[in-house]
Parts: structure tokens; C-alpha cells; sequence
């Protein structure tokens, strides 16, 4: 189905916006699951899971951004996430916080397979696409490991 730049672009930004609405659904849930920690495994959580998921959300408005910026479209302003009611404790909310990962790193590889960001999109786009992935790449690894060590 032929569709126009414009069109294309716009969809894109969905996309991403719609990657980054996870993400910070997962930050959200990760700072409430911190807010409940004792100090040593709340820092490992810090460092582990919320950093470069926060890093990668951030990158992600950012990405939006720029890309409606440089090709005249309107950005979208991004509201600061909740994380709702606790879901089983703590890890329940780490849990929650991994699938909003996981459904936005599909979100993101599902953009990059439909070759939109190649027809329509440029260099900066696909790069921050690739970051934005690679921040996110050991999420569920670091939340299991965290996850094992709860009660010990």
C-alpha cells in the first residue's frame, strides 16, 4: 500500500511515541519497587534496571523530538508515567516494569523491520533506534538476577 512521507513519518513518530510511553511506564514501576527496597538492593536496582531503562526512555522522547523537529511535524509532549497499584510487591513491579520493556523493545524492532526508518526517517533516527535497543538489551537478565536474591 503507497503511502506519503508525511504519512510514513508520522507513523514512525507513533511508533517511538508509543515505545516511549512504555518505557516510562516501566520507570515508573521501578521507582516505586525502589521506594520499597532496603538500601543495598535498592542501589543494585538503581544501577542495574533503572538507569538504563530511564536512559533509554529518555532517549526515546528525545528521539521524537529531533526527528519531528527536523522534518517540520509536532512533537508530542511525554506526561510523567504512574505505575499504578502495586502488582504482587516488589516483584510484581519489577515484573511489570520488564514486560513494558519487552513490549517496547517489539515496538522498536517491529519499526526497524518495517524499513520506515530507512525509507523515510535518516541517520540520527536509525542510530538513536539502535541505542535506545542496546540500553534495554539485559533487562530481564538483571531483573531475574535482582529477583533471585529477594529474602536471602
Amino acid at each position: 500500500m503507497p503511502y506519503s512521507t508525511v504519512d510514513a513519518r508520522q507513523r514512525l513518530l507513533d511508533a517511538l511515541a508509543v515505545a516511549a510511553d512504555q518505557l516510562g511506564l516501566a520507570v515508573a514501576s521501578l521507582t516505586e519497587a525502589y521506594e520499597q527496597l532496603d538500601e543495598n538492593t535498592a542501589d543494585r536496582l538503581e544501577r542495574d534496571l533503572f538507569r538504563p531503562v530511564q536512559s533509554a526512555y529518555g532517549r526515546a522522547q528525545r528521539t521524537h523530538t529531533q526527528f519531528a523537529t527536523r522534518h517540520d511535524l509536532p512533537p508530542r509532549r511525554f506526561a510523567a508515567p504512574a505505575a499504578g497499584a502495586p502488582a504482587r510487591g516488589v516483584k510484581g513491579l519489577i515484573e511489570r516494569a520488564v514486560q513494558e520493556v519487552e513490549e517496547a523493545d517489539r515496538e522498536l524492532a517491529d519499526l526497524q523491520d518495517s524499513m520506515l526508518p530507512v525509507e523515510v526517517g535518516d541517520a540520527e533516527l536509525r542510530a538513536d533506534l539502535e541505542k535506545i535497543r542496546t540500553l534495554l538489551d539485559h533487562t530481564r537478565t538483571h531483573a531475574r538476577e535482582l529477583v533471585r536474591t529477594f529474602g536471602r
